[in-house]
């Protein structure tokens, strides 16, 4: 084996180690999805339009700044949702967007504007960071779910994908439940 075939598979098992085992890399765009998963997270578990807690945080100094990017996907975002959303739909076989757990959903919007309504990211790229993101404050299932609804979408083909089973938790059967809070005013048998 020559010094250059030496290097290369030394350099590729180099490279494969340490994609495994040190965290991705966190630059300025990987930062701004991560700040318009935020705004839209926080604008639907508080019932909220994006684009006023997106205001509320461009106005805040208490929050991470939002960069102009960060802007752009959460705008892109709330202007697409529409078309976004009905093509998430037609990707996740057997599970309607309102179904899917909250930070999925706003990762898929997210990857499927840039994926969708986007040049100047590549289709790869823009699917890669939402995995990340998935797989940062996701279930184990989820990276996959969103590369394959994701993939699909810059494909153009429509075959549906399976959403990740949501966690659930069994109860032994001998188990005790606790009795929901309450004072007990108003539980009466009459």
């Amino acid at each position: 084996m020559g010094d250059e075939a030496k290097r290369s598979s030394t350099q590729v098992a180099a490279g494969r180690s340490a994609h495994q085992d040190t965290p991705p890399r966190k630059g300025s765009r990987s930062k701004a999805r991560k700040r318009a998963l935020d705004i839209l997270f926080e604008s639907e578990a508080r019932a909220e339009d994006p684009l006023d807690v997106l205001r509320r945080r461009i106005a805040g100094s208490d929050a991470p700044p939002v960069s102009d990017f960060a802007q752009t996907l959460v705008e892109g975002v709330v202007a697409h949702r529409e078309h976004i959303d009905a093509s998430l739909g037609e990707m996740a076989r057997g599970w309607s967007v309102e179904r899917m757990a909250a930070v999925d959903r706003a990762i898929l919007r997210i990857g499927a504007y840039e994926v969708l309504f986007t040049e100047d990211v590549d289709d790869a790229v823009a699917i890669d960071e939402a995995i990340l993101l998935a797989r940062e404050l996701s279930t184990d299932d989820s990276p996959r779910f969103v590369n394959g609804v994701l993939a699909g979408l810059a494909s153009g083909r429509r075959e549906p994908v399976a959403a990740p089973e949501r966690e659930r938790v069994d109860v032994p059967p001998d188990a005790e439940l606790a009795e929901p809070p309450g004072d007990g005013a108003g539980d009466t048998d009459e």
